[in-house]
């Protein structure tokens, strides 16, 4: 199953150096709950469309994961990973995001398609959304504002073997 692990470059770093990502780890997948969720709302939407969605919501939850991590970049990070399907066990809490899901199965460089990191440009957006994402997600819509600046910017996609390179470059 295809899943997307927030991160931060600090993450990135540790799974370059180390060659893995312990378990157990939150992802975001496409989860029958997601399914639901777009069939209400955009019954037409393909799987690419909601791994799309999977993607965006772990680029939301590494904005809380920089927040914890004042050594990391300010970057969004994300990994797509490829892991097995019974290692992948969604959350059916109403509460969390519904394509929400943990991975039992460390995270292995060689199960990594691709890493999605924020350019140089989207920092000082991300820096002042990284400050106010725990009250947009309490419903602040000028802290929202804000996290929507730095979810405006697009990630870039990078091959598993250009990761290494890519972090020599922050």
């Amino acid at each position: 199953m295809r899943v997307y692990l927030p991160a931060t470059t600090t993450v990135l770093r540790s799974l370059v150096d180390e060659g893995r990502l312990a378990a157990p780890q939150t992802v975001f997948a496409v989860t029958p709950r997601l399914r639901d969720f777009y069939a209400l709302s955009d019954a037409g939407a393909d799987t690419e469309e909601l791994e799309y969605a999977a993607l965006l919501a772990a680029a939301r939850a590494s904005l809380r994961l920089i927040d914890l991590d004042p050594l990391a970049a300010r970057r969004r990070v994300v990994l797509a990973a490829d892991v097995p399907d019974a290692a992948v066990s969604p959350m059916d809490d109403p509460h969390v995001d519904p394509g929400a899901a943990r991975v039992e199965h460390e995270v292995r460089l060689q199960d990594v398609a691709s890493a999605h990191i924020d350019g140089a440009d989207a920092e000082d957006d991300v820096r002042a959304a990284v400050n106010v994402v725990l009250e947009a997600d309490l419903g602040s819509d000028d802290a929202q504002f804000v996290v929507d600046q730095a979810e405006g910017h697009e990630l870039a996609w990078y091959a598993t073997q250009e990761i290494g390179p890519a972090l020599e470059l922050l």
